[in-house]
């Protein structure tokens, strides 16, 4: 058995929409019970108004000085991405996160900065991170995926129901997702990123037949 993967373009989301009755009216005629619908943590975050626009925000010299060390492809090795993640989780918390993270790498424990430095440090999408026209905006990551993952499956009576963090740079992680499904192995199937970034406007995707492949790979 394999899986099908389908890419759903949608119109431009914005935070006047309900992401459940969007991905309801997209999906409906074509979803099925062994399937799983996937969506882009960003599109979720938007609807949801969890945004904010460079201009809004009043840059510290602490946020300036901490995004030098962040690699330039992250979203927070800018000014503006890492005043968004020390306005949600505080100034020094990111700063001594960033401090054990850099002593970490020197001892070979990587992951530290992420781990210590709040929820947002892994989720947040600078500017350009994401499809227009929210590329003028800094996102962060959605607020609780786990319910709405579950309101999806609910309303879709589907198999299951992801939020997942999906790039160009082969990096697909797992934002929320219901339990009867194996987040991981449908994660690994995003991996070459059928969303797409920009101004392609596929935020959602299916896995269809996902629970007899779950199946057949846990024999």
């Amino acid at each position: 058995m394999t899986v099908e993967i389908v890419p759903i373009t949608t119109r431009i989301l914005t935070p006047k929409d309900d992401i459940v009755d969007v991905i309801e009216h997209y999906t409906r005629d074509i979803i099925g019970p062994d399937d799983v619908v996937t969506v882009a943590e960003s599109v979720v975050a938007i609807t949801q108004g969890n945004i904010i626009r460079p201009d809004e925000m009043k840059l510290s010299r602490l946020a300036k000085l901490c995004c030098r060390f962040i690699p330039d492809y992250g979203s927070l090795a800018t000014p503006h991405g890492m005043q968004a993640l020390m306005e949600r989780e505080g100034e020094w918390r990111v700063a001594f996160a960033l401090i054990g993270g850099f002593v970490g790498k020197i001892v070979g424990l990587r992951g530290l900065f992420y781990k210590w430095g709040g929820r947002q440090a892994a989720l947040i999408d600078d500017v350009t991170g994401t499809m227009p026209p929210f590329d003028k905006c800094v996102v962060y990551g959605p607020e609780n995926p786990e319910q709405v993952c579950a309101a999806l499956k609910s309303r879709l009576n589907c198999f299951g129901a992801m939020i997942a963090d999906v790039n160009d740079l082969k990096r697909s992680r797992i934002v929320g997702a219901t339990p009867e499904m194996d987040a991981q192995l449908a994660s690994n199937l995003l991996i070459d990123n059928p969303f797409g970034n920009a101004s392609q406007k596929r935020p959602i995707c299916l896995l269809k037949n996902f629970r007899q492949y779950q199946a057949e790979q846990a024999k």
